[in-house]
């Protein structure tokens, strides 16, 4: 869930004020006509949505043997069970047919006057007409919010015009559900969590029921990259379960108290492993228990650390950015609707203007979080989180050479782009409109290039976003009805559900059906070479997903090896003697004397060829310093230096050499005190 364009007519309630916040944070029966090919349902219901391609759809990979088509790495398909059930209106599939998929929550009839979040999130009064199926004089459209995007048949189009990698990002909030008047259940978030992954796969269940049995669907939930692969190679559609909600596992914080621990961390990612999940977020809007949260801007970013205050009970924190990456400026813009909301005395702090990262980052607990995602092989989704802790993940990944890294839908600071790529993580872009989307692709171009590596989409529909407007049938290079998927396989014409039929040109991409009719747009409005990295989507998402699976754990050579220093702290408390920084336990740490030109030593017992060495610094770093290293323990070759040191996890990496002794030799210290480091690894690989 992202942010869409906020117009207000009236001041916000705070009822407003908190939908606003975590919006923007966040069988059938037989058809008359049996299918004459594999891609065709012998038994669609009827009535029922047109999918008006025609064509076989693509299977099998390029003559370089990779997957092709697009990738969504972002969409909440069953959004409509989040929340407490009624903020999204609509159902992607229904037992009962269309008519009773397709239609408005009860309270918005018979005009919308009660559709309160329509009326907070796009201004006006919220009036509508409520009839879905068969009319939809309405909705869906590209502004409306609150209605079902995700039609299972608005979905087929999508895959049958080129798709075949969907990422199903399961999605709740417990604070809007709680603010919300209109709710069928409880808002617990892993409740909803639970629920909406069981429909994902009674979806699928649904789905196959039309083609004859289980497994033979178009839709398919998968589990591996393998799975993914052959998915794709059959020419089906590969779904990938994920998660985004602000308190996963109940790790919420309340005045900066986490609301769980270790257990509650490991029986939750066990937990949702089980269902199928293979990545998520940690954090989203609200700082919680994990991480820090990348700040949204102006007025709205008010209104949402307000929130963050009656949620957790405290603001946010800045502080001075420590490198080029910063979050977004919180601003000083007034939000009255939400201030007054606050007791009686708490005011919303000011911000310094050159403080613009998040002071909270990576809690030791969100380390443990990300570090068990690691074990189980699982991909993390650093939009959202603050650089802070976004640095502080990544450092980890470094560490380790673990390559399961996803921005899914541009939210992260554009600086970390290359150390993504260079990870061998994955980038989608968010379903902006054409001409944006184009902008941003090029600006990327050379770093795609550079890695060889494809590009992503984010529709993240049903996620309360906004999506591309309407560039109008008067606009140059219009999509012209009936055109041919980006393969040449397949012929899309304009799509009809029901009564109403939809153009690109003049009605922006209001539903999961208009995907393939937004990269036509793109591909008149951005050329053709956008929409070839696009294509190549989704073999590197599967790339991403497959190098996580096969990452092993390194041997740290260091761990438990004889280590000497030039000098350590003393302290009638506690040991900060050399052998603290390889015992493998980063409660401990060595510290020096108080002054320039120390080293840290370790004898790994016999000569081993060593490529890279991590050092995890305490808050005494170094800020100039060498990593060193020699066969005999008296010849001493630098292998790898930096005078910009910042603390943190450090990674130096370096052409293999022979080496039994290692050393990190510190020049220039970056505080008043000595060089301090919990924990050295030394690596072959």
């Amino acid at each position: 869930m992202t942010r869409p364009p906020l117009h207000r007519r009236r001041p916000l309630t705070v009822l407003s004020l908190l939908l606003v916040v975590m919006a923007m944070a966040l069988g059938p029966t037989p058809s008359s006509a049996a299918g004459a090919n594999w891609w065709d349902p012998t038994a669609r219901p009827a009535p029922d949505s047109r999918i008006d391609v025609t064509g076989e759809p693509f299977k099998g990979t390029n003559s370089q043997g990779e997957v092709r088509g697009f990738v969504d790495a972002h969409n909440h398909i069953m959004a409509n069970e989040a929340f407490g059930g009624r903020l999204i209106c609509g159902k992607p599939f229904s037992k009962a047919g269309v008519a009773d998929a397709l239609k408005d929550c009860p309270e918005h009839y018979p005009d919308g006057s009660l559709a309160i979040f329509d009326f907070i999130t796009n201004g006006g009064d919220g009036k509508h007409d409520p009839d879905g199926w068969p009319t939809f004089r309405d909705w869906p459209a590209h502004d409306s919010l609150t209605h079902q995007q995700n039609y299972y048949a608005w979905v087929e189009r999508a895959w049958r015009g080129g798709q075949r990698v969907l990422v199903n990002d399961l999605v709740t909030n417990g604070v809007i559900c709680s603010v919300y008047p209109f709710k069928d259940r409880s808002c617990d978030e892993m409740t909803s969590i639970r629920l909406q992954a069981k429909l994902t796969y009674d979806m699928q269940d649904y789905i196959d029921a039309m083609y004859g049995g289980p497994g033979r669907g178009w839709f398919r939930i998968v589990t591996d990259s393998a799975q993914a692969r052959e998915v794709a190679q059959q020419g089906k559609l590969a779904v990938v379960l994920g998660v985004e909600t602000s308190e996963p596992f109940g790790c919420k914080q309340v005045l900066d108290i986490a609301q769980c621990d270790k257990a509650d961390i490991d029986a939750g990612l066990d937990e949702l492993y089980d269902l199928g999940v293979r990545s998520m977020f940690l954090c989203h809007k609200f700082d919680n228990a994990l991480c820090g949260v990348r700040f949204d801007e102006g007025g709205l970013g008010t209104a949402i650390n307000v929130g963050q205050f009656l949620s957790t009970g405290t603001f946010w924190q800045t502080e001075k950015c420590a490198g080029p990456q910063h979050d977004n400026p919180i601003g000083g813009a007034a939000a009255p609707g939400a201030e007054k909301e606050l007791p009686a005395g708490v005011d919303v702090p000011s911000y310094d203007e050159d403080a613009q990262c998040n002071k909270r980052g990576l809690t030791d607990l969100g380390e443990y979080a990300v570090r068990g995602l690691m074990k189980r092989k699982m991909m993390l989704e650093i939009d959202h989180m603050g650089v802070k802790a976004t640095g502080r993940a990544l450092d980890i990944f470094e560490a380790e050479s673990y390559p399961g890294v996803i921005s899914s839908h541009s939210w992260m600071d554009l600086n970390w782009t290359e150390r993504v790529y260079r990870l061998g993580g994955f980038i989608a872009q968010y379903m902006h409109g054409s001409e944006e989307f184009g902008a941003e692709a090029a600006r990327t171009k050379a770093l795609r290039d550079k890695y060889d590596v494809g590009y992503g989409y984010g529709t993240d529909m049903n996620g309360v976003g906004g999506w591309p407007a309407p560039r109008g049938a008067d606009a140059p290079n219009p999509v012209t009805y009936p055109f041919r998927s980006t393969d040449g396989t397949a012929v899309l014409d304009r799509q009809t559900t029901g009564q109403r039929t939809w153009d690109i040109n003049t009605d922006g991409a209001a539903h999961y059906g208009l995907v393939p009719d937004w990269i036509e747009d793109i591909r008149l409005v951005a050329g053709q070479g956008v929409v070839d990295d696009l294509f190549r989507g989704a073999e590197s998402y599967l790339d991403t997903w497959g190098a996580a699976e096969q990452h092993q754990a390194g041997v740290n050579l260091a761990k438990g090896a004889p280590a000497s220093a030039s000098s350590s702290e003393s302290s009638i408390f506690t040991s900060y003697a050399p052998g603290r920084a390889v015992d493998g336990d980063t409660g401990t740490r060595w510290a020096s004397d108080w002054s320039d030109d120390q080293w840290l030593r370790v004898d790994l017992g016999s000569t081993r060829t060593v490529k890279r060495v991590t050092l995890d610094w305490e808050r005494a770093y170094a800020k100039s310093y060498r990593v060193e290293v020699s066969t005999n323990g008296t010849d001493w070759q630098s292998v790898w230096s930096t005078t910009a040191g910042d603390g943190g996890l450090d990674t130096a990496r370096f052409s293999g050499v022979p080496a039994r002794h290692v050393r990190v030799h510190g020049l220039d210290r970056g505080t008043d005190w000595g060089y301090s480091l919990y924990e050295v690894g030394v690596h072959s690989s």
